[in-house]
């Protein structure tokens, strides 16, 4: 297992360093020049030549890519062209708020998506299967957005149990739970509508192969086949569909803090693109994808842990 996670590592570094660089070069071939974009249309070409020289892209972009890596080692990246404060402190700021709406969403899904698949997986064709398959389709069919917006409406405006906007003060417990109810509940049943759905296909899958088959015509209870032979050999197929639907989660929250206002990760890129913010864009997108990186490592290092057979 050891050896095994050692390479997993090492094999992220250089996708890590693949991922950055698409940012770094996404960024480079924007439309536009990022000091005409902070002076305005009729600024001086001193100024211009200035603000590049201040900001570094009057550099080569072999040089500026090795700031840009440098940068993110120290944990310096930059400041804003818009506010002039360091990026980093806006960013230190935001994640909390972005972390724990994903992380929400994450155990939501999985604490209600998986054990509803597989129960209606156990329960094939009858009432509970329907429902849970409804379920299911709804919760798929359902934009983030709208969502958001329809809980918004009931649980904020009508009945004016959760505020509307905010991410709460994070020294505060309660209020941060009580600001986080809405934006989580969102999170989860979206997830958790898609864990359902896979939990059933691969529960169905496994119950149909042949050692179940055999186990039970060896007399085995029920009960033993499933939580012996059954559950140990979905888990495999459940966390690559965490792994991959937690990176779809990432992406999913940016629109939900945008829907509720919250301070995080997303609605500092969305104010960087509508602004033009370029050093802050590229900042919150590399942080993202850090996130996607390191999520994967863990879903690799997971599979190691339920299966030590796994060497690759």
């Amino acid at each position: 297992m050891f050896g095994y996670a050692i390479r997993r590592i090492l094999l992220s570094i250089p996708i890590l360093l693949a991922v950055l660089t698409i940012v770094f070069l996404s960024i480079r071939v924007l439309p536009g020049d990022p000091a005409a974009v902070v002076l305005g249309d009729y600024a001086s070409k001193a100024a211009l030549d200035k603000l590049r020289k201040t900001m570094g892209i009057d550099k080569p972009l072999t040089l500026q890519y090795i700031d840009f890596l440098k940068g993110l080692v120290q944990g310096d990246f930059g400041k804003s062209m818009i506010t002039g404060a360091p990026v980093v402190r806006e960013i230190v700021r935001a994640l909390p708020y972005t972390l724990e709406l994903t992380l929400t969403g994450i155990v939501l899904g999985l604490m209600i998506g998986v054990p509803l698949g597989i129960i209606t997986a156990l329960h094939r064709n009858r009432f509970i299967d329907y429902m849970g398959r409804t379920f299911s389709l709804i919760g798929q069919s359902f934009p983030s957005f709208y969502l958001g917006l329809l809980l918004m409406l009931l649980f904020s405006i009508k009945l004016k149990l959760f505020p509307i906007i905010g991410g709460g003060d994070l020294t505060d417990l309660k209020d941060t739970l009580y600001h986080l109810f809405l934006p989580g509940i969102t999170m989860g049943m979206i997830m958790a509508a898609y864990m359902t759905r896979m939990s059933r296909s691969v529960m169905l899958n496994v119950l149909n192969e042949d050692y179940i088959r055999t186990a039970r015509a060896k007399g085995l209870k029920e009960s033993i086949v499933i939580y012996k032979h059954a559950l140990k050999n979905i888990l495999i197929p459940i966390i690559s569909i965490t792994g991959v639907y937690s990176i779809v989660l990432i992406g999913g929250s940016i629109m939900v803090e945008i829907i509720f206002s919250r301070p995080g990760l997303g609605k500092i890129m969305i104010g960087a693109m509508m602004q033009r913010d370029y050093i802050a864009l590229q900042s919150t997108m590399a942080i993202y994808s850090v996130f996607v990186v390191i999520l994967n490592l863990i879903t690799d290092l997971a599979y190691g842990l339920v299966d030590p057979r796994i060497k690759y």
